[in-house]
């Protein structure tokens, strides 16, 4: 048996830009900003690492710095950690870093990358059990249900369901188990080396991708249709 474990953000879906995901929260909730003082604030929560999903924190505060490495060990740890760092920048009103953390959740938040669909169909038409591993706070599903590539995940398993964090080889021990798979010829797809690169410590061969905007990235996830029938010894 083959199976293909993928991680979530950065690897089949990318969260939309600091400063969309601004926009689309002040609209969301009648307020708004000068341009030039939006455009500021963007750049400041992106510089604080406040999006899920986006780019890394330039500094954590020390203050922040234990929540921060355990954040997506539970849905509680993954808010506070989260809004935690939106609060460094000050917002005409403190109700926004709720709602912004509320927006990084929304499908609408979310793009899969352009060649996801046809990967995650392919591996279904093969046969190949898929999940879906991810250290993250919150539940997934329903951006995939809202793009239309639930129907090609078999099992999700999510650092907070579960209250473990990657590079943990148990949350890809509890993916294997889920697909009935051999880790020995199991794939992990993911663009973290620290984080999905704990597969291979389970005995998974690991694949990496750039964690880049998907506009950027339109074929990165196409050697995954190559590299799985050699996995299998019965196709070798």
């Amino acid at each position: 048996m083959t199976a293909v474990l993928f991680d979530f953000s950065g690897t089949l879906f990318r969260v939309e830009s600091t400063e969309s995901w601004l926009r689309a929260t002040l609209d969301e909730t009648g307020r708004d900003l000068p341009e030039h003082e939006l455009r500021e604030a963007a750049r400041a929560l992106e510089a604080a690492g406040a999006l899920p999903g986006g780019v890394a924190p330039v500094r954590v505060p020390e203050e922040l710095a234990g929540l921060w490495a355990r954040r997506d060990e539970s849905a509680e740890l993954h808010r506070a950690a989260f809004t935690g760092m939106s609060r460094l920048v000050p917002l005409p009103d403190p109700a926004l870093h709720d709602a912004l953390y509320a927006r990084h959740m929304s499908p609408a938040a979310w793009t899969p990358y352009p060649d996801a669909p046809e990967v995650l169909r392919a591996l279904r038409e093969r046969g190949v059990g898929v999940a879906v591993v991810s250290n993250i706070g919150w539940d997934p599903r329903p951006v995939f249900r809202a793009h239309g590539l639930d129907p090609f995940v078999d099992a999700y398993v999510l650092s907070y369901e579960h209250g473990v964090q990657k590079p943990d080889a148990r949350l890809f021990s509890v993916a294997c188990a889920a697909l009935g798979a051999d880790p020995r010829w199991t794939l992990m797809v993911g663009d973290s080396r620290e984080a999905d690169g704990g597969a291979a410590a389970l005995g998974c061969r690991v694949h990496f991708v750039d964690h880049l905007p998907a506009a950027d990235r339109p074929d990165a996830l196409l050697p995954v249709l190559d590299l799985v029938p050699r996995l299998a010894p019965d196709l070798a």
